[in-house]
Parts: C-alpha cells; sequence; structure tokens
C-alpha cells in the first residue's frame, strides 16, 4: 500500500468500480500521490485531483521510472522540436499537434515512447482532439518500432499516406563551409516565402510562426546575378542538447539545378550549426521522392528509420480543412 513516503510520486491505482454481470469491475487512475492517508490517496490525474477512499482500492503502486527514449524516439523528439506547431499538448509522450491543417507534422500526434493509456484508450483520445479542433485525426508512428501501433491503425482503417524517411549524417561529414553567395538569415523574407509557397503550395499565417519560432534557425538563400531568389533551405539547432541540425524546404529551381547548390546551402548552415556545438543533422524526406532521396544520399546522408503517416478516413458529410 501506498503511504506518506510516496507523496510525489508516480502512481497507478486500481478502484473498485462496481459489479457488472456478477463480476467486479475496476478502473485505474493513473497521476502523482498528492495525497496519502490511513482513510483515502489523492492522486493528481490527467483530469484532475481525484480522492480514492482506501475501501475502494484493490492495487496501488508507484510506477517506475521512464525508460529512456531509443535513438529513434531521440531523433524524432528533436526534429518535433524544430517544427513548433500552433498547438501543442501531450499525452504521456506522445506530443499531438495543430497547426490549421499545414503540414502532416504540424497536424498530427507523434507516437514516440508511452502515451501512459491502453492503446484504445489513446487512439480514442487523438481522434477526439482532432476532430475538436476541426482537423482530420492523423498520426505520425516511427517503424519498424511501432509497427503494433501502426497495424491496429490500419485495422481501423486509417489511411496511410506516404511513407518518410529520417535520414541523418555527421555535421563533419557535410564537409561544413562558408560560402560567401550563400545568405544565412534570421527570418524568412516575402521573397523566400513565396519561393517556397511556389514549391509547396500557399503558406498560411500559421506557417511563418512554426518556420521561425524556434531557438536558433536561419532561412538559406542563393541570388542568381539578376538578384532574383534561385534557391532556398531552412536550418534549426531546436533540440534541448543543441545537438542536432534540422534541415528543411531545401529547394532550387529546375534552371539551376545540377550546379551543387543545394550541397552549398547544406554545407553553410552546417557550418553555422557546428559553430552553435550541434553534431549531427537530420532531414525528413517522403520515401517516393527518389530524386531527393538520391541527393541526399550523395551528400552524405542514411536513412536511420521511416515513420508511417496516418489519417483516419473523413466520415461522410462531414469536412476538415486540411
Amino acid at each position: 500500500m501506498l503511504g506518506p513516503q510516496h507523496v510525489g510520486q508516480r502512481v497507478v491505482v486500481r478502484r473498485f468500480a462496481g459489479i457488472r454481470d456478477a463480476r467486479p469491475v475496476f478502473s485505474d487512475i493513473l497521476g502523482y500521490l498528492v495525497e496519502a492517508t490511513e482513510t483515502h490517496l489523492t492522486v493528481r490525474a490527467r483530469t484532475g485531483a481525484v480522492r480514492v477512499p482506501t475501501n475502494e482500492i484493490a492495487r496501488a503502486k508507484v510506477v517506475p521510472a521512464r525508460r529512456r527514449f531509443t535513438p529513434t524516439e531521440a531523433i524524432e523528439h528533436a526534429a518535433a522540436a524544430g517544427w513548433p506547431p500552433k498547438e501543442r499538448a501531450t499525452l504521456g509522450d506522445w506530443i499531438l499537434r495543430a497547426t490549421d491543417g499545414w503540414t502532416q507534422r504540424g497536424n498530427s500526434a507523434l507516437a514516440i515512447g508511452s502515451p501512459d493509456l491502453p492503446q484504445d484508450e489513446a487512439i480514442a483520445f487523438v481522434e477526439e482532439w482532432y476532430r475538436e479542433r476541426g482537423l482530420p485525426p492523423a498520426m505520425s508512428v516511427p517503424v519498424p518500432l511501432f509497427q503494433r501501433l501502426d497495424d491496429e491503425l490500419a485495422r481501423r482503417g486509417w489511411t496511410a499516406m506516404p511513407v518518410t524517411q529520417m535520414m541523418v549524417a555527421r555535421l563533419a561529414d557535410l564537409s561544413p563551409s562558408i560560402d560567401g553567395e550563400i545568405v544565412l538569415a534570421t527570418s524568412p523574407s516575402e521573397e523566400w516565402l513565396t519561393t517556397v509557397a511556389g514549391r509547396k503550395g500557399p503558406l498560411p499565417p500559421a506557417a511563418r510562426d512554426v518556420l521561425t519560432d524556434v531557438s536558433e534557425v536561419r532561412f538559406g538563400e542563393w541570388y542568381d546575378q539578376s538578384g532574383t531568389l534561385r534557391a532556398t533551405a531552412r536550418g534549426c539547432v531546436a533540440d534541448p542538447d543543441g545537438r542536432w541540425l534540422g534541415l528543411s524546404l531545401i529547394g532550387v529551381d529546375d534552371r539551376f539545378r545540377r550546379r551543387g547548390l543545394a550541397q552549398r546551402l547544406v554545407r553553410t548552415l552546417a557550418a553555422w550549426a557546428s559553430d552553435l556545438g550541434a553534431q549531427d543533422c537530420y532531414l525528413q524526406v517522403e520515401q517516393r521522392n527518389t530524386p531527393a532521396v538520391a541527393l541526399y544520399d550523395r551528400l552524405g546522408f542514411t536513412v536511420h528509420h521511416t515513420y508511417s503517416s496516418r489519417r483516419l478516413a473523413i466520415p461522410p458529410g462531414r469536412q476538415f480543412p486540411g
């Protein structure tokens, strides 16, 4: 039984909830113990403080300390920090993100660690959270680490989106170097935003916040002799340890490809991040984008893992943005 010595620790309390079909029914309360007396326990759960009389407690125990993230989970956690959503919530270790429907990364639940709920309840929570915001429920699931969760979503009818690869490289292997023709701006210019929108589609107002609301960020630009922006990239160092440079939105005008511009952008951003103390680099690319994957292979990136992106089918007569 839990006692005053356990106050402040994370606990689970199994409570007797009644009789159904001549059998006892129990409910579990997960949270932090805030009070322990001879007559009751009080647990601060996700929904608020719950006071449980001692005579209703079937079992109560301290929850073991959380396991450390695996390398896959650690990279996903770093990447999530580098793409901050308009609205963010957590379900245990899972990260729920909503950004007016702009990008899968900004509008999906990232499944890492534990949701602190049974799988069925966790999926139901995600579905309701997104529906409350007028968005289709969506999840990003690293595989094969969470293959069983992905299989369950598939069984429930969640639609598979294009598979994404997480590619990584050591910064030192990218030959970091300053390029005098590459501009690293601290905020995206209107031309930069317009150029990216031309490739990726219209950027909603929330997009600027996603792109800029990180601790360290630079927007790479290369202009031709006429002063026209022809190549872009974004680099950020946003994880708490400052270890990872995150690259995104690398793009070169079709007429200026095969001139090494993407490599020059990457090397310049790598030099900037190295000066901040970063050691490694990640980027995310759809597996089906074979030209981009081939480019990153040539630059020295390797596939660390993939993640499955899924959305729940939109109910008939129901409209979601995004």
